[in-house]
Protein backbone atom coordinates (compact mmCIF):
# COMPACT_ATOMS: atom_id res chain seq x y z
CA UNK A 1 0.00 0.00 0.00
CA UNK A 2 1.02 3.48 -0.75
CA UNK A 3 1.43 6.28 2.00
CA UNK A 4 1.07 9.45 1.49
CA UNK A 5 1.82 12.31 4.20
CA UNK A 6 3.03 15.56 2.15
CA UNK A 7 1.41 18.28 0.35
CA UNK A 8 3.80 19.84 -2.37
CA UNK A 9 3.70 22.89 -4.11
CA UNK A 10 3.45 23.87 -7.54
CA UNK A 11 2.14 22.72 -10.77
CA UNK A 12 3.97 19.24 -10.53
CA UNK A 13 3.12 16.82 -13.44
CA UNK A 14 0.85 14.29 -11.35
CA UNK A 15 1.66 10.56 -12.39
CA UNK A 16 -2.10 9.47 -10.37
CA UNK A 17 -5.27 10.76 -9.33
CA UNK A 18 -6.96 10.36 -5.94
CA UNK A 19 -10.88 11.31 -6.80
CA UNK A 20 -12.47 12.18 -3.32
CA UNK A 21 -15.75 13.68 -2.36
CA UNK A 22 -15.45 16.51 0.21
CA UNK A 23 -16.23 14.49 3.62
CA UNK A 24 -12.82 12.35 2.54
CA UNK A 25 -11.00 14.91 1.58
CA UNK A 26 -11.78 17.29 5.10
CA UNK A 27 -10.43 14.29 6.93
CA UNK A 28 -6.30 14.15 8.04
CA UNK A 29 -6.12 10.21 7.70
CA UNK A 30 -8.31 7.80 5.56
CA UNK A 31 -7.59 4.87 3.45
CA UNK A 32 -8.80 5.13 -0.70
CA UNK A 33 -7.95 3.77 -3.77
CA UNK A 34 -5.88 5.56 -6.55
CA UNK A 35 -7.90 6.01 -10.12
CA UNK A 36 -5.68 3.12 -11.13
CA UNK A 37 -7.27 1.11 -8.14
CA UNK A 38 -4.31 0.84 -6.43
CA UNK A 39 -4.85 1.55 -2.65
CA UNK A 40 -3.54 4.43 -0.94
CA UNK A 41 -3.00 5.48 3.00
CA UNK A 42 -3.08 8.86 3.83
CA UNK A 43 -1.64 10.78 6.82
CA UNK A 44 -1.77 14.62 6.45
CA UNK A 45 -0.91 16.94 9.25
CA UNK A 46 -4.19 16.78 11.40
CA UNK A 47 -6.65 19.89 10.72
CA UNK A 48 -5.77 19.91 6.29
CA UNK A 49 -8.41 20.27 4.11
CA UNK A 50 -7.28 18.41 1.03
CA UNK A 51 -8.74 20.58 -2.31
CA UNK A 52 -9.13 19.61 -6.01
CA UNK A 53 -5.80 20.29 -7.54
CA UNK A 54 -3.87 19.27 -4.56
CA UNK A 55 -0.73 17.87 -5.34
CA UNK A 56 0.47 15.14 -2.61
CA UNK A 57 4.06 13.09 -2.30
CA UNK A 58 3.74 9.60 -2.37
CA UNK A 59 6.42 7.32 -0.34
CA UNK A 60 7.14 6.03 -3.61
CA UNK A 61 8.02 9.33 -5.18
CA UNK A 62 4.79 9.22 -7.40
CA UNK A 63 2.76 13.26 -7.42
CA UNK A 64 -0.78 12.15 -7.29
CA UNK A 65 -3.33 14.75 -7.90
CA UNK A 66 -6.22 15.34 -5.41
CA UNK A 67 -9.29 15.37 -7.83
CA UNK A 68 -13.03 16.78 -6.01
CA UNK A 69 -15.40 14.03 -6.66
CA UNK A 70 -18.79 14.85 -8.14
CA UNK A 71 -21.48 14.48 -5.17
CA UNK A 72 -25.08 14.94 -4.34
CA UNK A 73 -25.27 18.94 -4.05
CA UNK A 74 -27.64 21.70 -4.55
CA UNK A 75 -27.02 24.61 -6.08
CA UNK A 76 -29.38 27.83 -5.49
CA UNK A 77 -28.85 30.85 -8.14
CA UNK A 78 -30.28 34.43 -8.10
CA UNK A 79 -29.09 37.53 -9.84
CA UNK A 80 -29.84 39.70 -6.36
CA UNK A 81 -26.62 39.87 -4.18
CA UNK A 82 -28.82 41.14 -1.60
CA UNK A 83 -31.00 37.88 -1.89
CA UNK A 84 -27.58 35.59 -2.01
CA UNK A 85 -26.54 37.07 1.09
CA UNK A 86 -29.53 36.55 2.82
CA UNK A 87 -29.57 32.89 1.72
CA UNK A 88 -25.80 32.50 3.37
CA UNK A 89 -26.50 34.14 6.34
CA UNK A 90 -29.20 31.44 7.09
CA UNK A 91 -26.97 28.53 6.20
CA UNK A 92 -24.27 29.93 7.59
CA UNK A 93 -26.27 29.90 10.83
CA UNK A 94 -27.38 26.21 10.83
CA UNK A 95 -23.31 25.73 10.15
CA UNK A 96 -23.85 24.39 6.46
CA UNK A 97 -20.59 24.01 4.67
CA UNK A 98 -21.03 26.42 1.47
CA UNK A 99 -19.59 26.86 -1.65
CA UNK A 100 -19.81 30.78 -3.54
CA UNK A 101 -19.73 31.84 -7.24
CA UNK A 102 -21.16 35.26 -8.63
CA UNK A 103 -25.33 34.54 -8.37
CA UNK A 104 -25.36 31.24 -6.74
CA UNK A 105 -24.30 29.27 -3.51
CA UNK A 106 -24.01 25.32 -3.54
CA UNK A 107 -24.38 23.15 -0.39
CA UNK A 108 -24.45 19.49 0.36
CA UNK A 109 -28.11 18.35 -0.66
CA UNK A 110 -30.58 18.69 1.87
CA UNK A 111 -34.53 18.29 1.27
CA UNK A 112 -35.17 20.90 4.10
CA UNK A 113 -32.69 22.97 3.24
CA UNK A 114 -33.43 23.20 0.01
CA UNK A 115 -37.43 24.10 0.93
CA UNK A 116 -35.82 26.92 3.27
CA UNK A 117 -33.68 28.47 0.38
CA UNK A 118 -36.72 28.16 -1.96
CA UNK A 119 -38.97 29.82 0.48
CA UNK A 120 -36.86 32.92 -0.01
CA UNK A 121 -37.11 33.00 -3.26
CA UNK A 122 -33.93 30.95 -4.69
CA UNK A 123 -33.91 28.89 -7.84
CA UNK A 124 -32.58 25.34 -6.47
CA UNK A 125 -31.05 22.55 -8.97
CA UNK A 126 -30.65 19.43 -7.10
CA UNK A 127 -27.38 18.50 -9.38
CA UNK A 128 -23.93 15.78 -9.05
CA UNK A 129 -20.97 18.54 -9.20
CA UNK A 130 -17.33 18.77 -7.18
CA UNK A 131 -18.02 20.65 -4.09
CA UNK A 132 -15.46 22.98 -2.83
CA UNK A 133 -16.86 24.62 0.00
CA UNK A 134 -15.08 28.07 2.04
CA UNK A 135 -12.66 27.37 4.82
CA UNK A 136 -13.43 28.93 8.35
CA UNK A 137 -13.19 32.61 8.52
CA UNK A 138 -10.34 31.87 11.30
CA UNK A 139 -7.92 29.32 9.55
CA UNK A 140 -5.21 30.51 7.87
CA UNK A 141 -3.86 29.91 4.47
CA UNK A 142 -8.09 29.39 4.26
CA UNK A 143 -7.83 26.91 1.26
CA UNK A 144 -4.98 24.48 2.50
CA UNK A 145 -5.54 24.42 6.60
CA UNK A 146 -8.03 24.53 9.24
CA UNK A 147 -6.64 24.91 11.96
CA UNK A 148 -6.65 28.36 13.48
CA UNK A 149 -8.91 29.17 16.66
CA UNK A 150 -12.60 28.20 16.72
CA UNK A 151 -14.22 31.30 18.09
CA UNK A 152 -17.60 30.70 18.54
CA UNK A 153 -20.25 32.04 21.33
CA UNK A 154 -23.22 29.27 22.16
CA UNK A 155 -24.42 31.41 25.10
CA UNK A 156 -26.67 33.00 22.83
CA UNK A 157 -25.15 36.13 22.08
CA UNK A 158 -21.76 37.72 21.04
CA UNK A 159 -18.69 37.40 23.23
CA UNK A 160 -18.26 41.05 23.64
CA UNK A 161 -21.76 42.36 23.76
CA UNK A 162 -21.94 41.26 27.32
CA UNK A 163 -23.38 43.95 29.67
CA UNK A 164 -23.84 46.60 26.63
Amino acid sequence: MISISQRIDGAHPAAARLVLPFDTRSHSRFRAELDTGEPVAVMMARGQVLRGGDRLLADDGRIVEIVAAAEKVTTARTPDSRLLARAAFHLGNRHVGLQLGAGWLRYSHDHVLDEMVAGLGLQITVEDQPFEPEAGAYTPHAAHHHDGPHHESHSGGHPHSQGR
